[in-house]
């Protein structure tokens, strides 16, 4: 007699999947599952195409790159959430896990971008791939290292590090710096009512609503700043618009720079435990266990995907993926954890993809729109480094490490020119705040030892 694992695993889970509709196993109607899945892509549209029109944005390209960038990205992420919800071999989580482009590596990109341009891009976070993969398989070694303090330092560094990025977009932009409208009225303006927006329909009781309020805002910023005319609508040709992007591997090239790597390898080294906290999190929604050999085969399984994923988006020119964690609410209030409904998100990214419109209709968007919602976006990425710090006990070492953490990483932020004189090499791997209070955070929780006052 053949036994099931899978329904063995489930009776004897201490969690029961009495909460769902259709658990991860289950396949929903053609209509239960498409109704499911855009309402996933609803929540994370535009997430994914948000970094490479930020890395475009710093990098001057021009319409047709950050066209092609932007189709990559959805691309890619429709690739990504098929391995994760499929599971190739060990490769994928196995739950309704969507995957998209990651905001925790913007920074090093774009620093990365500014000395080698796209090729470096690609090639040193293809290189710096494999670090996440093996992460996945020693993860219980190197927990004791990257901890939640450490984690919870790089990710409020992240956000810290990218409201720099927003507000420059909410002012108007690099463009706007060169000819004198920078923090105009009319920019900020635009920026705010699109914060505004978000927050409103964020903040309402219809789950549709609130699922889309960063969707809705962008489109009402989007039609004040085309009646007030500030989309130029000149640079795009019907050509343009009517064209499809197919896919072409290594189209820019291949670089590489040691400087680049240890700054983008150290990103790796933290989404790959925030893919395990998103792995878990799923788990528990889903009604799986989370401990056990099934559990930890499915953490493995997710952050090793994410590595994978990362190698196949840099080979397809796009940038490196991670889990996202909104998605994990979505199951929540709709009840469908099926993996089966990941199939459906991702046959739309890769469709999506193909189309040059896509990228065209957010290159024209104006700064201050996309500035006004990204502007929230990353402030609840620093949010949330302070959430994994404050699920610590913040005790006289915990103190000592996020105190000299953060000095060194927001002191490089702050005072670039402070390494104006230092070696190349050492410039490259410490201008990054995020590099340079990730290794302090690092070394500072391994070295410093504090004997703690025991309560009388």
């Amino acid at each position: 007699m053949k036994i099931n694992t899978e329904e063995l695993e489930e009776t004897l889970s201490p969690i029961k999947e009495t909460d769902l509709i259709y658990g991860i196993n289950d396949r929903p109607p053609y209509k239960d599952a498409v109704f499911a899945a855009l309402q996933h892509l609803l929540a994370i549209f535009v997430a994914i195409i948000t970094p490479p029109l930020i890395i475009a944005g710093a990098l001057r390209l021009d319409l047709e790159t950050t066209a092609f960038l932007v189709s990559m990205a959805l691309f890619v992420s429709g690739i990504s959430t098929f391995i994760q919800c499929r599971r190739v071999g060990p490769v994928g989580a196995g739950l309704l896990c969507i995957q998209g482009t990651s905001f925790s590596f913007i920074g090093p990109i774009i620093t990365a971008g500014l000395a080698g341009g796209l090729p470096l891009i690609f090639g040193v976070c293809m290189a710096a791939a494999p670090v996440e993969m093996i992460v996945s398989r020693t993860f219980k070694y190197l927990r004791n290292i990257i901890t939640l303090l450490v984690s919870g330092i790089v990710v409020l560094l992240i956000g810290l590090s990218l409201i720099k990025v927003g507000v420059v977009s909410c002012g108007g932009g690099y463009g706007a710096m060169e000819n004198g409208t920078f923090g105009s009225l009319q920019n900020m303006g635009v920026a705010g009512t699109v914060l505004l927006s978000v927050l409103f329909f964020n903040r309402s009781k219809n789950k549709y609503l609130c699922m889309s309020s960063i969707v809705l805002g962008l489109c009402i910023g989007y039609g004040l700043a085309f009646g007030l005319g500030m989309v130029d609508m000149s640079a795009a040709s019907s050509q343009t618009l009517m064209s499809f992007n197919i896919p072409v591997p290594f189209k820019y090239g291949l670089a590489f720079n040691f400087s680049s790597f240890i700054a983008i390898g150290l990103v790796y080294l933290i989404t790959a435990i925030e893919a395990t906290g998103d792995v878990t999190a799923n788990s528990l929604i889903s009604g799986k266990p989370i401990e056990g050999p099934k559990y930890l085969q499915r953490v493995s399984g997710g952050v090793l995907a994410n590595g994978v994923n990362s190698l196949i988006a840099g080979v397809f020119n796009s940038f490196p993926n991670s889990i996202f964690a909104q998605n994990n609410g979505i199951i929540q209030l709709t009840g469908v954890a099926s993996r089966y409904v990941g199939y459906y998100i991702a046959g739309m990214l890769v469709l999506l993809g193909l189309f040059s419109v896509i990228g065209v209709v957010f290159f024209l968007m104006p700064d201050p729109v996309l500035g006004g919602a990204t502007l929230l976006m990353f402030g609840t990425v620093a949010a949330a480094g302070i959430r994994i710090i404050a699920s610590q006990e913040i005790n006289r070492k915990a103190t000592l490490v996020l105190g000299v953490s953060l000095s060194l990483g927001l002191g490089v932020e702050l005072m670039p020119d402070i390494l104006m004189t230092a070696p190349e090499a050492v410039k490259g791997i410490f201008s990054s705040g995020i590099t340079t209070g990730g290794l302090t955070a690092i070394i500072a929780n391994i070295l410093i030892h504090v004997k703690e006052d025991k309560a009388e």
